[in-house]
């Protein structure tokens, strides 16, 4: 098509749509921007609440490694996220579920070897209250990466976004919890899965929520200027 068959009206709507666009990095590249993030919050979390009471009994390598352990897994999963989210490069099912299923893994394994180092269940009368407390400081703390990376998926323009936001709503919560087990004493996995594991699977499923509003709006937006 010749630029004489163009009318000239569009032809100057779309030169006044064309603006200069900087080329998106990798998406590790781009998650690895969130690593200071994910080291704030394993030394954060326990710095503001303090650290749990039998540390020393489960040593520096089960506590800080594994932790690191998980952190870098969430950091990970991140990444995955900001793949998906770039159009033309999303993951197959397969590839999703193996994902969320070695994360989901990882979380579970290190619950029960967390447990067999140290077994150390609340007291009774306290199960539900415990299991609500952490529940809500880990959705509390969560919102900074959660945030991070919603804005970093966002940017990419993603053509499946509740796909890509319970990704890094996964790996947020990952992330998170790694600072959160420093600082939680309970190891029982009643407590660990359901509190901890539930704010994990609260963070995906508000990722997912806010990466399609978030499409939502854009595509109104869009419909709107071009009226």
């Amino acid at each position: 098509m010749t630029s004489e068959t163009v009318p000239a009206a569009l032809r100057e709507r779309i030169a006044h749509d064309l603006r200069p666009v900087r080329p998106l990095r990798s998406p590790a590249r781009r998650a690895l921007t969130l690593l200071p993030l994910g080291l704030a919050l394993l030394i954060c979390i326990p710095a503001l609440w303090g650290l749990r009471s039998n540390l020393a009994l489960l040593g520096s390598g089960a506590a800080w490694g594994l932790s690191a352990v998980q952190s870098f897994a969430g950091l990970l999963l991140v990444g995955v996220a900001l793949r998906e989210a770039v159009p033309g490069r999303e993951l197959s099912p397969v590839a999703i579920a193996a994902v969320v299923a070695a994360a989901v893994a990882l979380f579970v394994g290190l619950t029960f070897v967390t447990e067999a180092l140290v077994p150390n269940a609340e007291p009774r009368g306290v199960v539900l209250q415990y299991i609500w407390e952490c529940f809500w400081m880990s959705a509390l703390t969560s919102v900074a990466p959660l945030a991070a990376a919603g804005w970093l998926a966002a940017r990419a323009l993603p053509t499946r976004p509740a796909v890509a936001g319970a990704l890094y709503g996964l790996g947020a919560g990952l992330m998170n919890d790694a600072g959160v087990r420093i600082f939680c004493w309970v190891d029982s996995p009643r407590h660990v899965l359901i509190a901890h594991g539930g704010a994990i699977l609260f963070l995906a499923i508000t990722g997912a929520l806010a990466a399609t509003l978030i499409d939502i709006i854009r595509a109104r937006n869009a419909a709107f200027f071009r009226r």
